[in-house]
């Protein structure tokens, strides 16, 4: 791979700790020494930017998931992140980046929780995760999310995991916002955000779990499919890429047939067959699900921070991905490559 894979690693083992793991201890140190290494890479690959190669978000969690383990890290892995925060570094571009913030937040909270710090660190690791908070608040939307459907459970585990969701008011209306648009979360990845907060529960849980009274409570169900929608629909699709990246700024204009019903990612699909002028994509595969990675020959490269944003016109983001999202007949969808 072309950067380190941080993230990955730390969902792998905030699973392997939450799956209560045999007491052998020898597989899980191995994978631990590799997340602290990845953590290393993963800031010097891009030192002269000053950022993590990969993500905020990715470096974070990576620390995230040693807290729950128990491991230490060392300082300066922590401070570069109490610096980003302090600096205003953790946003995208345009506009606040509520999932890296919270998951900042309960990595300051984990560390100050299981005392893997000094007191002095403890106590800016505090006053940090008061400002993410307070800025989560100010974030929340009229439709009750923190940023949007995805970062709320984010953010809600943050409040949890502070003791501060009863004394929160806006907690309770995220509650009732995720409660109503639960059809949302239809990956693996996104189930498991959201599940430990709607359960009173935050990631930080696992590190205290008894796993000697876990009972195997698991057991298969049986979905029963959504009906067919039948006919067909038509969307216009639109990929746009600015200056100075493409002298022409749009690339695609035209309309595409489809089933009702399918997914942005049918319709990508669809649009290959269709033309001229002739459509390609290519996607990636991720925890969260499919990654357009690249269109008309254009491919977002994290090194740079670009990627395809997807919208609705005139300019409003899906904040889904192209497997969850389902078009609606006579809809205008654009693909912006885009900087974060």
């Amino acid at each position: 791979t072309d950067w380190p894979e941080t993230g990955r690693l730390a969902l792998y083992l905030l699973g392997l700790r939450a799956t209560c793991p045999p007491p052998d201890p020898s597989p899980q140190r191995s994978l631990v020494t590799w997340l602290k290494y990845y953590l290393e890479e993963d800031w010097a690959g891009s030192r002269r930017h000053g950022h993590p190669l990969t993500s905020y978000y990715q470096y974070s969690l990576g620390v995230l998931a040693l807290c729950v383990h128990r491991k230490r890290v060392r300082e300066e892995v922590i401070r570069r992140l109490l610096a980003a925060e302090h600096h205003g570094r953790l946003g995208h571009a345009g506009g606040s980046a509520v999932d890296m913030e919270a998951v900042v937040a309960l990595a300051f909270t984990c560390l100050e929780r299981e005392r893997l710090v000094g007191s002095r660190l403890a106590a800016e690791l505090r006053t940090a995760t008061h400002r993410v908070k307070r800025r989560m608040v100010e974030a929340q939307g009229p439709d009750g999310f923190f940023g949007n459907v995805y970062s709320t459970p984010w953010a809600m585990q943050v409040f949890i995991a502070t003791n501060a969701c009863r004394a929160q008011p806006a907690y309770g209306r995220a509650m009732a916002a995720l409660l109503e648009n639960l059809d949302a979360f239809t990956t693996t990845a996104t189930m498991a955000q959201a599940l430990p907060a709607l359960h009173g529960r935050s990631y930080l849980d696992i590190a205290s779990m008894h796993c000697q009274e876990e009972q195997d409570t698991l057991t298969p169900i049986s979905i029963e499919p959504p009906p067919e929608m039948l006919g067909n629909m038509t969307v216009r699709l639109v990929v746009e890429c600015p200056q100075p990246w493409c002298p022409q700024r749009w690339l695609y204009d035209q309309l595409v047939s489809a089933h009702a019903g399918t997914s942005l990612l049918d319709v990508l699909r669809a649009a290959t067959m269709q033309g001229p002028p002739k459509f390609t994509f290519v996607t990636q595969d991720t925890p969260q699900g499919p990654f357009l990675s690249s269109v008309m020959g254009l491919e977002a490269r994290q090194q740079q921070q670009s990627y395809w944003q997807l919208l609705t016109a005139p300019d409003t983001s899906l904040q889904r991905g192209v497997a969850d999202y389902r078009p609606e007949d006579g809809q205008t969808l654009i693909l912006r490559l885009s900087e974060w």
